[in-house]
């Protein structure tokens, strides 16, 4: 994975684990999209269903969170303090958690799509889209 080499090269611990996909988005789910019915979930694909894929960030383009939006996302994340994240993505079950990540920034992710970033206390969210451009990228607090 090229965004592992990337950040290690810029001294961040990055640890792999495989297979917490489902457990990150599931708890980044709880964290940012709580407030949403499960009507509601179903009515902006926020997850899979009938071989149609969701996007968790679909809370964020349909406006049913509050959030920064394209280069305030970005300005946002480059200014928020990383100690410990995790980075996962809507369609892989592998993720990582980073320590020492204050190096992190949104050049990082230029090259991925549907990848969240999240501190380790589901406090913030970054999330590139693969229509950045059109939709995204997005920063939000809890």
């Amino acid at each position: 994975m090229e965004l592992v080499d990337s950040l290690r090269s810029k001294k961040v611990k990055v640890i792999e684990i495989h297979k917490w996909g489902v457990y990150l988005r599931k708890q980044w789910e709880e964290n940012f999209a709580n407030h949403l019915s499960n009507k509601e979930k179903k009515s902006i694909y926020l997850l899979d269903e009938d071989g149609f894929s969701g996007y968790l960030w679909h809370v964020f383009s349909y406006e049913r969170r509050k959030c920064l939006k394209e280069e305030q996302a970005d300005l946002a994340f480059n200014k928020e303090r990383k100690e410990s994240c995790y980075i996962f993505y809507q369609h892989l079950d592998d993720a990582v958690i980073l320590e020492n990540a204050s190096a992190l920034n949104v050049s990082d992710f230029r090259d991925e799509e549907d990848i969240f970033v999240v501190d380790k206390e589901f406090n913030w969210t970054y999330v590139r889209t693969h229509e950045t451009g059109y939709c995204g990228p997005y920063f939000s607090w809890k």
